[in-house]
């Protein structure tokens, strides 16, 4: 402050609020250009992926599936003992490499010249935010340029008990260093699938409450009975249909679930029932920044705001929740701001859950086809006619193919092993707009996963 109390202003050339996927990337690239460019952050350094989302699930993922693995060593001709999980080691592992993320995250800051504010924004007027100050204080900042990166939170539902009872979201389960004994998951999308295997594996036992018709609501049926299976095999409990009606007693100690099917007692839930954005409270309105009716802000295809000179990326934008896609959004920013035209309509985004077996998918879905009027040709291929799967018994699962009356490929599922990276063939010869034939006819490299595209293909023309 002045000596008169004031609250001093500093101005940037551009100002970015929240240092998640396509923030720190703009940031880092304006500041390398020469722009006086400044990141304000409330807490997570380089936004959620690397401190409560994508990367730290992945970790344990990952430990679950090495428990799982050594269990059933015995079916691959490896002898061990009795196999226990200590979750403690599993929590240190996952703080570990975010501690070396977010060390990694503020050296490219320092040597991209972008400076990082730490505290909690807020508009106050056009391009302009008063901040709290994690270190105490308040300070107001303005931007020639204003770039909004707030991301979004996990929703609590309003039923009647349930926030009283203090469940957790991703965030907390991850932070575990004991095993639930019984855990609730409320949710069955791909946040709530991967984490209710990871736990299972751990050797919770565990029950998907999942309010839809059937888990992983925006994949084809076929695609969601697969995953069923597969998770009923390691007896897990899929209750679709069902509608939560109330919660008694405290995650982590006791609770009960009353539904439609009854009332199930167990000790933990996990609510993975979608998100929100971040954008309530935080004076958008003050900004000239409009939202839209589910709270996220309007842009055009350019992630332009309805305020001059003010821009949104990734999630709170309305951006699919994916930190590939927030990357994206950089990049279409940062070669619109050099005079270019990039626009974010018509992306081909790719999707990949981390369960096992895994699922990749890309472009249409069946259903998305049918609901289009698009015709297509839909070829299968079990997951066990791949000579790859052979060696590692592996055999769960099925790739799916769309093609168009042109001959091309305008849509692909798999479910199975390296799902994603076999995915991310498809969506290369999607993106060159070649012909199927081309790949059905490419040499792969045997024996692979990808190796299974020329056989399924080739079920096009049977």
């Amino acid at each position: 402050m002045t000596a008169g109390g004031c609250v001093q202003t500093e101005h940037f050339d551009d100002l970015i609020i929240g240092s998640g996927e396509g923030g720190k990337y703009l940031a880092w690239h304006l500041a390398r250009g020469g722009s006086r460019t400044a990141v304000i952050e409330r807490k997570l350094i380089g936004g959620s992926c690397p401190n409560t989302n994508c990367l730290p699930s992945k970790s344990e993922i990952w430990s679950a599936e090495v428990a799982h693995l050594a269990r059933h060593a015995g079916q691959y001709g490896t002898t061990t003992g009795t196999v226990s999980v200590d979750m403690a080691r599993v929590l240190a592992r996952k703080r570990e490499m975010v501690s070396g993320l977010v060390a990694m995250h503020l050296d490219l800051f320092r040597q991209s010249g972008a400076r990082l504010i730490m505290g909690d924004a807020r508009f106050v007027s056009p391009k302009t935010v008063e901040v709290a100050l994690n270190d105490g204080g308040v300070a107001t900042f303005t931007g020639d340029r204003v770039f909004i990166n707030v991301g979004t939170h996990a929703i609590i539902p309003a039923i009647p008990g349930l926030a009283a009872a203090a469940p957790m979201t991703n965030i907390e389960l991850l932070e575990l260093d004991r095993l639930p004994q019984h855990l609730f998951v409320l949710g069955g999308g791909y946040v709530g699938l991967e984490m209710a295997q990871a736990y299972r594996r751990f050797g919770s036992e565990v029950t998907i409450l999942e309010s839809g018709p059937h888990i992983a609501g925006r994949e084809d049926a076929d695609v969601a009975d697969e995953i069923t299976r597969s998770l009923r095999d390691e007896a897990i409990t899929i209750h679709s249909n069902c509608k939560v009606t109330g919660v008694d007693g405290r995650s982590g100690d006791n609770v009960a679930v009353q539904s439609d099917l009854g009332v199930i007692k167990g000790s933990d839930i996990l609510v993975a029932a979608g998100r929100t954005p971040n954008t309530n409270g935080i004076g958008l309105n003050l900004a000239g920044v409009e939202l839209d009716g589910r709270g996220y802000i309007t842009v055009n295809d350019r992630l332009e705001t309805t305020a001059p000179d003010t821009w949104a990326i990734g999630e709170c934008a309305g951006s699919e929740q994916f930190t590939h896609v927030s990357f994206d959004d950089f990049r279409i920013i940062r070669d619109n701001l050099a005079g270019g035209s990039r626009s974010k309509k018509g992306r081909l985004i790719p999707y990949c859950m981390f369960t096992d077996p895994q699922l990749g998918r890309v472009g249409l879905s069946e259903t998305e086809a049918k609901s289009l009027g698009i015709a297509v040709r839909v070829a299968k291929l079990p997951i066990a006619a791949v000579p790859r799967t052979r060696t590692t018994s592996e055999t769960k699962g099925f790739m799916k193919v769309l093609v168009g009356a042109d001959d091309r490929i305008v849509g692909f599922a798999m479910i199975g092993a390296d799902a994603g990276d076999v995915m991310a063939t498809v969506q290369t010869a999607m993106l060159a707009n070649i012909p199927y034939q081309v790949l059905r006819e490419a040499i792969f490299a045997h024996p692979t996963m990808t190796e299974g595209l020329g056989p399924l293909l080739s079920r096009l023309e049977s």
